[in-house]
């Protein structure tokens, strides 16, 4: 039982990092209808920056910061400079998507030219355990607990209770129709971008933290779990996404506690199969033709 508990512990650990991706990788998709594979290479980008900051003596939560605001607006200048010109001369979504994979290989060998191909390591963060109902945390994964359920709960307001949330939620269900009631659909797709690349540089630190070494792979490996809790929680619904990130992350470390951790990816994807066997459009679909509508 106690390595049970403990491997939960860890997963909920890990789960609050995947969420923090994944409810990134799914405003961004839900809103500008855009599969950003370049998402992998970016958290990978953010794990360096955050690396580099601390080489310069910088405190790891205020390096998460400034990583956060960094991406955030790398993420908004991306979409501007590259996806928006695609779309605006018809570029399908498919092709759009494999732009993103050859722009997400691009990045990830620059900066395997920046940085080299050897792992490195933010180092012993993780302080003093805490124990709370048998569940042992290190202070550095409640930082992380702490920091998304912040985020979570500043965007779940945001999307219900503002009138730009209103905004962003008439851009997802029909931009075309928005656009005729007066909304600025571009001023909402750059905030969105904004957002989720400010997601994606505080998931790419975290992830740092979590792991002991990671080299320039980290972000693609990450993204598949984060693209599976989105899918797992419902694509285009941030509580969907929150949901799945903990489901993914828990299955995976329980799973590894019970046997060779180098199965733990077939574990957690099994899951999602399964779980999309029985309600296709995931935990949290939004019932209509609209699927990818941004829920409340």
């Amino acid at each position: 039982m106690s390595v049970l508990i403990e491997a939960i512990g860890f997963g909920i650990a890990l789960g609050a990092v995947i969420a923090l991706g994944a409810v990134g990788f799914t405003v961004q998709f839900g809103i500008s209808n855009v599969l950003n594979i370049t998402y992998g290479a970016l958290l990978t980008v953010a794990a360096y920056l955050g690396y580099y900051l601390l080489q310069l003596g910088w405190n790891v939560w205020v390096a998460l910061a400034v990583t956060s605001v960094a991406m955030a607006v790398l993420s908004v200048i991306f979409n501007r400079l590259l996806l928006a010109p695609l779309s605006r001369r018809g570029t399908s979504f498919v092709g759009v998507v494999i732009v993103t994979v050859a722009a997400g290989i691009i990045l990830q060998y620059c900066v395997v030219a920046v940085a080299g191909p050897d792992t490195v390591s933010y180092g012993q963060l993780s302080g003093s355990t805490v124990k709370f109902a048998d569940l042992v945390f290190t202070t550095s994964q409640l930082i992380i607990l702490a920091i998304a359920v912040v985020l979570m709960v500043a965007l779940h307001m945001l999307l219900t209770r503002t009138q730009f949330g209103r905004a962003m939620r008439a851009t997802s269900a029909n931009p075309v129709v928005a656009r005729g009631c007066g909304i600025d659909t571009d001023r909402v797709i750059d905030v969105t971008w904004l957002i989720s690349g400010a997601l994606c540089g505080a998931a790419g630190v975290a992830l740092a933290i979590s792991t002991v070494t990671f080299d320039f792979t980290l972000g693609p490996t990450f993204l598949i779990y984060m693209i599976a809790a989105a899918v797992l929680g419902g694509i285009g619904q941030p509580h969907g996404a929150m949901l799945g990130g903990m489901v993914v992350g828990v299955v995976s470390q329980v799973a590894s506690a019970y046997s060779n951790p180098a199965y733990q990816d077939a574990y957690a994807f099994a899951v999602l199969i399964l779980m999309l066997l029985i309600r296709p459009r995931g935990l949290f679909s939004a019932g209509t033709a609209s699927a990818r509508r941004l829920a409340g």
